[in-house]
């Protein structure tokens, strides 16, 4: 197995320590020369892992005693990030912060489309708004949640600007985990398929505020139906 790969499987290996709680914050990681040991690898090897970990800030030397875990909220990259967001024991808070990162980016991406959307991009969204509701109908949630992702992932399209794309990408595995879980109930589907409507004909009518304020509709009752729906019951 090529070094890379080895530096890559240590990392992991403490992170999942750190995601599971095994390493607490502000706890010490094992020597190298015990990481060496358990992982069978280079000291080389070691090393390399935890410059992986310092570069994410999910680790911190301190010289002359040791690495140590560094609180989530300081962590500088989504993927451990999101590692964590999926395992944490919180996952309820974890769920509406996403709706609120998701706010953010997609009530000024809507907006943004609806000065540069084409009539094919419009002729999607309403393809992909007749899969939900045929998907609705049919009680088919996996068709139903690709569909609301292939929805949104035209508007993103639809602003032109691929920086959009590239910040949302990284969040889009555990995004199609959540969509899944609050799919799950009809009545958000009914929910989401009306404010799905209206982001539509906001964003066909080249209209960015209408199209920023409908986005932003959407994204207060996903969040309202999270609470009501998922969290309440959980």
């Amino acid at each position: 197995m090529a070094r890379k790969s080895l530096v890559s499987v240590v990392a992991d290996a403490l992170l999942d320590q750190i995601v599971s709680g095994e390493l607490a914050v502000d706890d010490a990681l094992p020597t190298e020369a015990v990481l060496c040991d358990t992982y069978d690898v280079s000291r080389m090897t070691v090393r390399e892992a935890l410059k992986t970990l310092q570069a994410q800030n999910v680790v911190r030397v301190v010289p002359g005693r040791g690495t140590y875990v560094t609180p989530v909220s300081q962590w500088t990259d989504v993927a451990p990030v999101l590692r964590m967001a999926s395992h944490g024991a919180d996952k309820g808070e974890t769920s509406l912060q996403l709706v609120e990162v998701r706010r953010m980016i997609e009530t000024g991406s809507a907006a943004l489309a609806a000065t540069r959307r084409t009539e094919a991009d419009v002729a999607a969204l309403e393809r992909h708004l007749s899969e939900m509701r045929q998907a609705h109908e049919g009680s088919d949630l996996e068709a139903f949640v690709a569909a609301d992702i292939a929805f949104h992932d035209v508007i993103f399209r639809a602003t032109g600007n691929v920086f959009v794309g590239v910040i949302f990408d990284p969040l889009a595995r555990v995004m199609r985990e959540k969509r899944e879980q609050t799919s799950a109930v009809p009545q958000i589907q009914a929910n989401a398929i009306a404010q799905h409507a209206a982001v539509l004909e906001a964003v066909a009518s080249g209209d960015p505020e209408r199209a920023r304020i409908a986005m932003d509709a959407h994204m207060t009752q996903t969040s309202d139906d999270l609470r009501h729906y998922v969290l309440a019951n959980s």
